[in-house]
Parts: C-alpha cells; structure tokens; sequence
C-alpha cells in the first residue's frame, strides 16, 4: 500500500517491484507438504511437550548464576537475557559472547543477539525433532561453558 503519489512518481522511474515466485506451484506445494507434516506429527503439540525439558534446565541455570536475568519462552523458543546485574538490568554482551563462543567450541551453536534493547539474549531454538537426550547434552554444554568462561574471567 502506498500513496497516489509515491505510486506515481515509481511508476515515472520506471521502478518494478516483482517476486520470483508468485504462483509458482513449487514453493506452494513445498508450502502444503510442510504444514501436512506440522499436522500429522503434531509437532507443535510435541513442542509444548519437550519444551518443559529446556524451561526446567534454563531455569535451573538462572537459580545458579546471577548474570542471567531472565529466561521467557515457550514450546521449543527461548530467550535467555544476560545482565551485568539483576538489579540494574544492564546488558552484558560481552560474556555472552564469551559464553557463546565456548559454547561452540564444544559443539553447541548458540545465538546471542547483540541489537539494541534486544541486548544479550540468547535465542534458543532447538529443532522440533529434538530427543531428551540432545536437549540434556545442550544444556550440560550450557553449563559447562559458563562455569569456564566464568572461571577465566
């Protein structure tokens, strides 16, 4: 949407906004087989399911260290915000880069957004096929890149 104006003056450049794919019945059948599978192994009930693992264990990790300020989420996608304190809420980037760079050192890719107001929250997102077993070994890598970035501090 857009005004008479702006539509005009496109249109007198001769600008020509289009996408690859409108109509193509390739991504739209990739589209339905896609959902057809969300359905049919209600993955988002399973996501409801084993997010319970992940909430626990994160939670856990928030009683032990008071850099972590927050954990929200739900299902299978969390935040877990990284702060210099509780009290004053700052942001602390730059252990959680430490952390999150450990982290991947020992095989766990993790996500940290460094954007303002979005300031050192990890995005976790583990897949919707995601075992007990994966969910366990990720969060004992959490925790052991903590406890080592910590200690190297």
């Amino acid at each position: 949407m857009t005004t008479d104006e702006i539509e005009r003056i496109c249109h007198e450049r001769h600008f020509v906004h289009v996408t690859s794919h409108v109509a193509d019945p390739l991504p739209a059948s990739v589209g339905l087989a896609v959902l057809e599978v969300l359905v049919r192994d209600r993955l988002a009930e399973r996501a409801v399911l084993m997010g319970k693992r992940p909430e626990a264990g994160l939670r856990a990790l928030a009683d032990r260290y008071e850099f972590i300020g927050d954990v929200r989420g739900r299902g299978l996608l969390w935040g877990v915000e990284l702060v210099r304190d509780r009290v004053s809420r700052e942001p602390h980037p730059e252990l959680g880069a430490r952390i999150t760079r450990r982290c991947l050192e020992l095989g766990l890719s993790m996500n940290i957004v460094s954007l303002p107001r979005l300031a050192s929250v990890w995005r976790i997102a583990p897949p919707l096929t995601v075992s007990d077993a994966e969910l366990d070994a990720g969060l004992g890598i959490l925790d052991r890149a903590i406890r080592e970035s910590l200690a190297s501090r």
